[in-house]
Order: structure tokens, then sequence, then C-alpha cells
């Protein structure tokens, strides 16, 4: 996807324009989406865009050891686990710390630009940013 204000660009399956008129957009990763995005446009609903999440399996213990050394462990492993949107709770599961611990390391995370939260009604999102993810990958890529 690439944002060129005011239109949103994706990969899709056909040529196709969708005018939000106000609407707004959800958008949606999807850990079972494979290829370009699928939209959802009823005209009666909010639109929402379905996109594949990204996650590199691959990826995980070589880059904790990495930006642990930078950021420290708990840290490092919550950035990484926020590669594809996340609730507070599920990251306090995935690292295995408490829901008050993850929501310390989620303030300095944000704090320092490397991830985002979204609120859709009762449901808040962490997700890494741009910044985040190329740490992230910079971190991998070192292979330590």
């Amino acid at each position: 996807m690439r944002w060129t204000p005011p239109v949103l660009h994706v990969r899709y399956s056909v040529d196709q324009t969708l005018h939000l008129d106000g609407r707004g957009l959800l958008l949606t990763p999807s850990h079972f989406g494979q290829g370009p995005a699928n939209s959802l446009a009823d005209p009666a609903l909010p639109p929402v865009l379905v996109y594949p999440a990204g996650y590199d399996s691959t990826a995980g213990p070589v880059t904790v050891r990495a930006l642990g050394r930078l950021m420290g462990g708990t840290r490092a492993s919550i950035l990484i686990a926020t590669g594809t949107a996340t609730t507070s709770g599920e990251l306090a599961r995935r690292v295995g710390v408490s829901a008050a611990t993850v929501s310390h390391h989620l303030s300095a995370l944000r704090a320092a630009g490397l991830l985002s939260t979204l609120q859709q009604g009762e449901l808040i999102l962490h997700t890494r940013t741009s910044t985040g993810s190329a740490l992230v990958n910079a971190a991998h890529a070192e292979g330590t």
C-alpha cells in the first residue's frame, strides 16, 4: 500500500476506485490472506480493506537478542510482536509479562515513534510504525 494524499493506492485484483465519502476506512490485517488486498464495500456499512499481514517467523530469536542489547529483551519482544496489529492482552501473553508491564513498554515505544495505537470502538490495537519495522529488519539483517 502507498498513501499519496488524498489517495490510498493498493495492489488489488481489479482496477477499482472506492469513494469513501467521509465514511473512513477500517484497515484489517489478515493472517489468512495472501496476494492482493480485498475490500468490503457495502454502502450501508463503513468500508473495510483486508490485506495480508506480514509476519516473518524466522526473525524472532535472532532479532530479540540483537534488539535486546539495545532496548532490553522485553521491549524488543513487544516491538517484534507488534509486526501485526495486536492487543495489549495478547502482547502480555506472547511476551510472558503482566498487562501493566506491557502498558509501560508500549508507552515508551509509542513515544519513540516505533509503534502506533489505533482504537476502533472498544478494540485497541498496537502495531509497529515503519520506523519500528526498519529497526527490527535491520537487527534481523545483522543476524546477531
